[in-house]
């Protein structure tokens, strides 16, 4: 590989944000290892994606999984200068908190925050201990980081969790050249976004349709935090849906 080549693993690759991102990265030149559950997703990523990329099948959630994709990634580049970690599941929709079962909470517990941990805790480990040092982490987090919707009480909270380690991160990479910054997104155009355009369940209690952003802008801004500096960080950045509900009153 190019020595000035750099690498990085998108997690969730196989669609949507994902995708999207990783094709950005793949088209500024970057060596982009493709991770998620199903490998024929990732293979399509990777051929619209073009340029070197690697397709690793893993759940996040089960750490002998997350362990092979970094050994995996150390094993073909040598190093790594990029994670973003962004699978996710939104868990049960349109559940009342009242009839959410264990089994339901624990699955959104397990990916979004046990599964950012380990591949952040992976990504840490090798950013650390590499020559010369230091990375990024970009977590993906979500304006239900700082407002939920009603009926989501699993991935609000989950998405809160994300903040603090957003936070620890940055505050224990300080020592060895590894940044942490999160994106927080609102109605990025994906499938999982679809029933937005549909409908969708307002604090008032009504239905309304909401606007969407192509995901492409979402992935440019990831682009940018990816290509600073380590001398410099985005910490945090929201981007949404121009006229989304979302500020003030709506």
């Amino acid at each position: 590989m190019n020595p000035q080549t750099k690498t990085a693993v998108v997690t969730g690759a196989g669609s949507g944000i994902g995708r999207a991102v990783a094709i950005a990265l793949a088209g500024a030149g970057w060596s982009v290892a493709l991770a998620g559950r199903r490998t024929a997703p990732l293979e399509e990523t990777a051929q619209e994606a073009g340029g070197e990329t690697l397709c690793v099948q893993a759940d996040v959630s089960i750490p002998d999984d997350v362990n092979a994709l970094f050994a995996a990634v150390h094993e073909r580049y040598g190093r790594l200068d990029l994670l973003f970690n962004n699978a996710g599941t939104f868990g049960p929709r349109g559940v009342p908190l009242e009839d959410i079962r264990y089994e339901e909470w624990r699955a959104v517990v397990d990916v979004n925050v046990t599964g950012a941990f380990l591949c952040a805790q992976a990504a840490y480990r090798q950013m650390k201990d590499q020559d010369p040092q230091g990375g990024r982490i970009i977590n993906n987090g979500s304006i239900s980081a700082h407002a939920p919707r009603p009926h989501s009480i699993a991935y609000t909270t989950t998405k809160h969790a994300m903040t603090g380690l957003t936070k620890s991160l940055s505050l224990d990479g300080r020592p060895y050249r590894v940044a942490c910054g999160q994106i927080d997104i609102g109605n990025a155009a994906t499938d999982m976004t679809e029933r937005m355009q549909a409908g969708i369940l307002q604090a008032s209690g009504e239905l309304m349709e909401e606007p969407v952003m192509d995901v492409r802008d979402v992935a440019r801004t990831v682009l940018h935090m990816a290509e600073l500096p380590l001398e410099a960080n985005v910490q945090f950045a929201t981007v949404l849906a121009t006229t989304m509900p979302y500020v003030g009153r709506g």
